[in-house]
């Protein structure tokens, strides 16, 4: 069976991927808005409470206490960034029906505890529980700072914030530490208000369940959920390249340097820029790799990525301070080769094997098919992995010439230590 989308309710739609290969079943309900900087950290902070506790299992232990009685289900909160929009909701995992030792079905009660922990949440008063809010505030801002101690993923992050200045796309998926520090008990109950009467949500089932009985069950526990007027998603915009580069350096206390380089794509083709990405910095087998990196030993590591909602190109590495003009020049040939078509046959096959086993395997994972298709979502692409696949095996090398001729460079980012020199 095909995968099969269905509407279920004003702005709720579930995605049924039908798969009787994995002993579990995979269930995920996911709210989609708008990442934005003022909204980013309460929204991030939203799935963590409701996850605290609902009215009919208002703790934790009582929650973790009602999936052990499931067998053992699991139920995970969610926050993902999905090009300009923010998804956060929830993950269960359970049995499926067949390896159940009595044969219980797991599906329904499952459904139904999902849906009181997002319609009816443990509260006091009206409001969320104090204690929640506050610990799972600290938890966020925790995790805001914990970005900094990874210095590869800070120098990512400050790449795109750089480069997206005032675009959505530049706002990290958890929000910023000064907003989240200051929210309040009544920020985030609006917000949650906000959320589950106007978000788009997007239900998604893995497993050997029938797609009608997925329906009827997630319909029953989701019932009370309030849909007033469901807002639209904006679209996502392209990145417009900068007549210039725009060039920033940061200083920290660091031993090793971070360079990030983003690149601005001005084609529409993007079987081929896939293709040309993967053959610059995509894989162990491109230029970047094997030249910069294996061949040169200019950077600890060297890679790129297609980020293709927002149409850019970004490098990262991880280079010595006093490499930086070297590294910098040799990620800009291995650029021009590719743009030029200095491309070996072994290279080209390599990148097309590479790219078509990744798409081949998304089915050898519920949690990827279900981020597959989350993305799917987001970005309004209807593209499924075996047409990609088909797009990719279709690419000519005239195409990828094409198309990474129009990619410039925007803007390079360099953290540094505080004694080195510009």
């Amino acid at each position: 069976m095909k995968e099969t989308r269905t509407k279920l309710a004003e702005g709720v739609h579930l995605t049924c991927m039908p798969a009787r290969k994995f002993k579990t079943d995979l269930l995920s309900a996911q709210f989609m808005t708008p990442i934005r900087e003022e909204t980013a950290a309460v929204q991030a902070l939203l799935p963590a409470v409701l996850r605290r506790g609902c009215a009919r299992c208002p703790d934790m232990g009582a929650l973790g206490a009602e999936l052990d009685r499931l067998y053992g289900a699991e139920l995970d909160y969610t926050v993902r960034k999905k090009g300009e929009r923010q998804c956060v909701g929830f993950v269960a995992s359970l049995i499926d029906d067949a390896f159940t030792p009595g044969g219980e079905k797991l599906l329904e009660p499952v459904a139904e505890l999902m849906g009181q922990v997002i319609c009816d949440p443990a509260m006091k008063n009206g409001r969320f529980l104090p204690e929640y809010v506050d610990s799972e505030r600290t938890n966020l801002v925790d995790a805001i700072r914990s970005i900094l101690n990874d210095k590869r993923d800070y120098a990512d992050l400050r790449l795109l914030q750089e480069m997206c200045a005032g675009e959505a796309y530049g706002v990290s998926r958890f929000g910023d530490e000064k907003t989240a520090e200051a929210l309040t008990g009544e920020q985030v109950y609006g917000a949650y208000l906000k959320m589950i009467s106007a978000a788009p949500l997007e239900l998604f089932y893995c497993g050997g369940a029938e797609p009608a009985r997925v329906a009827d069950a997630l319909s029953k526990a989701l019932s009370v959920l309030p849909r007033t007027t469901v807002t639209p998603l904006p679209k996502t915009l392209r990145h417009t390249a900068r007549p210039e580069a725009l060039r920033i350096t940061d200083a920290m206390d660091v031993t090793q340097g971070k360079l990030g380089m983003g690149f601005a794509c001005g084609s529409d083709d993007f079987s081929a820029l896939l293709m040309g990405n993967t053959l610059f910095g995509g894989s162990s087998n491109s230029k970047l790799f094997m030249n910069v990196r294996e061949k040169l030993s200019l950077c600890y590591y060297a890679s790129s990525q297609l980020h293709r909602e927002k149409g850019v190109i970004t490098v990262s590495s991880g280079i010595e301070f006093e490499n930086f003009q070297q590294a910098y020049g040799e990620i800009l040939i291995q650029l021009k080769a590719v743009q030029d078509g200095a491309l070996d046959d072994w290279e080209l096959e390599g990148a097309r094997s590479t790219l078509c086993n990744a798409y081949a395997t998304i089915g050898d994972s519920q949690g990827k098919l279900e981020n597959f298709w989350l993305g799917r979502m987001a970005s309004g692409r209807e593209d499924t992995p075996e047409e990609l696949a088909a797009g990719v095996r279709a690419v000519t090398p005239e195409r990828i010439r094409e198309a990474m001729g129009s990619v410039s460079l925007d803007t390079v980012y360099f953290l540094k230590g505080e004694e080195a020199g510009a």
